[in-house]
């Protein structure tokens, strides 16, 4: 499946699972939007 200009928002994106998914969602072409509290 292509996530090339596919939208995703990934909470809790500071650090651990949220971070590793926001990466591979971008790695994979999607523009990704980050909530986190700590950063």
């Amino acid at each position: 499946m292509s996530l090339a200009g596919q939208v995703a928002v990934v909470t809790g994106a500071s650090s651990g699972l949220g971070w590793a998914l926001a990466q591979a969602l971008a790695t994979e072409g999607c523009k990704v939007g980050l909530v986190a509290r700590r950063r």
